[in-house]
């Protein structure tokens, strides 16, 4: 099992940053992607960004490039959303996820990856 609890959520203003923090833990050592998705209220969850824990490789969302990076601690126990330049569309409960295969992270942007946090709540005020 992976837990993973988010923190770092708040209110700012357009043009503001915010960075999220996702501390993991239980059986980590096997985790393959961690990512980070987002739901604004009455629309489907997104994927936002995603990195391979051992590559280090990342993607983004078309909609958050050039404004966001994801990152992990060395320790590969925290993730990361450094969110720059923020609009009111960004406005969202921000979910980080995890999962130990390479199929489920390839898949990501169907949302199969298998372990979940509880979100939180970004709001961006224009």
């Amino acid at each position: 099992q992976v837990q993973l609890v988010e923190s770092g959520g708040g209110s700012v203003q357009a043009g503001g940053s915010l960075r999220l923090s996702c501390a993991a833990s239980g059986y980590i050592v096997s985790t393959y992607c961690m990512a980070w998705f987002r739901q604004a209220p009455g629309k489907e969850r997104e994927r936002v960004a995603r990195i391979y824990t051992n590559s280090g490789n990342t993607d983004y969302a078309d909609s958050v490039k050039g404004r966001f990076t994801i990152s992990q601690d060395n320790a590969k126990t925290t993730l990361y959303l450094q969110m720059n330049m923020l609009a009111p569309e960004d406005t969202a409960m921000y979910y980080c996820a995890a999962d130990r295969t390479s199929y489920n992270c390839y898949m990501w942007a169907s949302l199969r990856l298998g372990y979940w946090g509880q979100g939180t709540q970004v709001t961006v005020s224009s």
